[in-house]
């Protein structure tokens, strides 16, 4: 397979992706969608460096890497790596792209992943880093938004919760500002949305309402009800964290005014944020969600390694 020159294919945020190259990796997904079990990277190895704990981004980036025909090489846990001993995270990615063709990593570090994009001669896709970005669950929720909606533009779209360490919910916010939304974003106080990203909305002309009150009126006129959890981990005051953790749960009974077209997002794990009778609505899509994110992380993982749309759609080989 004929691949593009690697430099500067490296996948750390959402922020510089043009509305065509969203659009772009979105067609790609819907062709694994279509035929998830390919051969395309046959050849490869995928390292996985996770630092931080993970179930569904892991497994899905893992399951995509398998599903193409790569072998896939890495860790899950640091304290079995010789980070445990001192070895700088320089060290470790300089070492392990000896071994890999590209490195899929997350970090509790803001910042890690561009960091090991400027310096590893591979291309490095940010599988999370700290509160600040996860552009990969970006583009599944962006996929499911586009199935369930049929398109991405002028869609009211209310975020709820952790919207303070929240990185899901900021990769989106970018990336939805080419296509008109209106944000509606709930959060105590304490978990607000930041000043940075609101600032963001204003230079991009993204506009948004603030609430703090979680309410069936509130969310009655929603297309997307993005719901997260809120994260013990990001807390140092597990006061404050106890005060907050049950501000905003939704339950069916919720959704009796809400649209028909309404589907309801979360990242997962979930806590106590969405009670399980939700679960058998209609629109809920959580789950379908989580199984997105295997098409849109193969199409990133092609992507990355400069395999097109185009040879995607050609391929015929399983």
């Amino acid at each position: 397979m004929k691949t593009v020159n690697m430099e500067n294919r490296s996948l750390v945020t959402i922020a510089n992706h043009s509305k065509e190259r969203i659009l772009y990796l979105l067609e790609m997904a819907k062709e694994f969608e279509k035929k998830p079990n390919r051969r395309l990277l046959a050849e490869k190895v995928v390292a996985t460096l996770f630092f931080e704990p993970s179930t569904r981004t892991r497994l899905s980036f893992e399951t995509a890497a398998n599903r193409l025909g790569a072998r896939v090489i890495g860790f899950t846990d640091p304290k079995v790596t010789s980070s445990s001993k001192g070895e700088t995270l320089k060290d470790t990615i300089m070492m392990v792209s000896n071994y890999a063709d590209i490195i899929v990593m997350r970090h509790y570090l803001e910042g890690a992943a561009r960091y090991a994009s400027e310096i590893a001669p591979v291309p490095i896709v940010n599988a999370g880093d700290g509160a600040n970005q996860h552009p990969s669950q970006t583009m599944l929720d962006l996929y499911s938004i586009y199935k369930t909606q049929g398109t991405l533009e002028n869609l009211n779209i209310y975020l709820v919760g952790d919207l303070k360490y929240g990185r899901t919910v900021h990769s989106l916010l970018m990336a939805m500002r080419h296509f008109n939304p209106t944000f509606h974003f709930i959060a105590p106080t304490e978990l607000k949305m930041p000043e940075e990203y609101k600032l963001y909305c204003k230079e991009h002309s993204i506009k948004y309402i603030e609430h703090t009150d979680f309410t069936e009126d509130t969310i009655a006129d929603a297309d997307i009800l993005y719901m997260t959890r809120v994260q013990r981990e990001r807390f140092t005051d597990l006061m404050e964290y106890e005060r907050v953790k049950d501000t905003y749960i939704l339950n069916s009974r919720m959704l009796e005014k809400t649209r028909p077209n309404l589907r309801i997002l979360h990242p997962l794990p979930r806590v106590n944020e969405i009670t399980y009778d939700v679960d058998e609505s209609p629109k809920a899509y959580y789950f379908q969600q989580a199984q997105n994110g295997l098409y849109a992380r193969e199409a990133i993982l092609c992507d990355v390694l400069g395999i097109t749309l185009d040879e995607v759609r050609a391929d015929t080989n399983r």
